[in-house]
């Protein structure tokens, strides 16, 4: 319990430094926002309106003090509905603690504020649309990345130093040297075009489709096919060479020759001790993987047409709509940070010696 707290504490601590780098980061790039929500017939009358409505007309440290302030489960809000800070008329819930004629101390859940483009939708809910996609697609390329991955790394330090060893080493060193858009640039156009007859795949599409009358959403899983399959196969490639070298730094213990003298087969060795110690490397490899596909999946998503997170950090950057690009890097990290705690206590299940 004291070791969980410990790194909760330390989740919080790299959340902050989080949030202050991605604000100053992205309220230093070139361009105005205003500018970009009113489009080229905007006037100055309009623009300072804009700004004054988002904040924008505050010192930077103001408008970060404020972010924080939305961040914040406990906050403070101005009970001026003209005022930025005021919590009235947005999208979310809240219960007062505390109330004074100008200011009003509540408790909330995380606010990630309004869209820019979209018609001021909640950022939250613009996040709970699209990272389901995002983790589905993130599950089923890491899912597919751990399944062969871990036979082919088994077979290959099995048969060390063969030819089929050797020909699992190239493709695995073929997979890491791949650009995950390039691969997925080529997985479409052969799969979804070229062979489109055959493998009735499509070059773009979404988990859930819109039939022919626009009326209905179908569950498509085949669209999930080939954006899960190049997504999986730079970890695919990790866990091969990572289980492989485990495996055969693990035979080189003591335990291993113990259980040679009794008369264990090797491949009996792998499968009942062997496999379970060598597990270790592949999962820290894993959870590495697995929250970084979250980011990482912005080109197989953008190139497949898939709606997810990845997809959405695009396209908000395009439009400089800055409360969902900072939105979802704040997710990210926080799902970055949870999978690792996760994996501290997988570890002490695995290996009691980790306490």
């Amino acid at each position: 319990m004291q070791k969980l707290l410990s790194k909760i504490g330390y989740a919080f601590i790299t959340l902050f430094g989080v949030v202050s780098v991605v604000f100053v980061l992205f309220n230093v790039l070139p361009g105005d926002p205003t500018k970009m929500m009113l489009g080229e017939n905007q006037t100055q009358t309009q623009v300072n309106i804009l700004k004054e409505k988002y904040g924008f007309d505050q010192p930077i440290y103001k408008q970060y003090l404020y972010y924080l302030n939305d961040l914040s489960p406990i906050s403070v809000h101005s009970n001026n509905k003209t005022n930025f800070t005021s919590i009235k008329d947005k999208p979310l819930s809240y219960t007062s603690i505390l109330t004074t004629k100008d200011f009003q101390l509540v408790i909330k859940f995380p606010y990630l504020r309004q869209s820019f483009q979209k018609q001021n939708k909640a950022v939250s809910e613009i996040m709970a649309e699209t990272l389901p996609n995002t983790a589905v697609l993130a599950i089923s390329a890491i899912s597919i990345a751990l399944f062969m991955g871990l036979i082919l790394g088994v077979i290959s330090a099995i048969y060390q130093d063969s030819w089929l060893d050797k020909l699992i080493q190239v493709v695995s060193t073929l997979g890491m040297s791949i650009p995950s858009f390039f691969s997925a640039i080529l997985f479409a156009w052969f799969f979804g075009f070229l062979l489109n007859e055959y493998t009735n795949l499509n070059m773009t599409g979404n988990l859930y489709e819109l039939d022919d009358f626009g009326e209905q959403k179908n569950l498509v899983l085949k669209n999930l096919l080939l954006p899960a399959v190049v997504l999986g196969i730079r970890p695919l490639a990790v866990v091969i060479q990572l289980m492989r070298n485990s495996i055969l730094e693990e035979l080189s213990k003591d335990y291993v020759v113990t259980a040679k003298a009794k008369g264990l087969k090797l491949k009996q060795i792998i499968i009942k001790h062997v496999f379970k110690n060598a597990l270790n490397p592949v999962i820290t490899a894993i959870s590495g993987w697995f929250a970084s596909m979250l980011a990482g999946a912005v080109f197989v998503e953008y190139i497949f047409g898939w709606n997810g997170l990845g997809k959405e950090i695009v396209n908000a950057l395009n439009t400089l709509d800055l409360p969902v690009i900072m939105g979802s890097v704040l997710i990210i990290a926080t799902i970055f940070i949870v999978i690792n705690i996760l994996v501290d206590l997988i570890y002490s299940i695995l290996d009691p010696k980790v306490n």
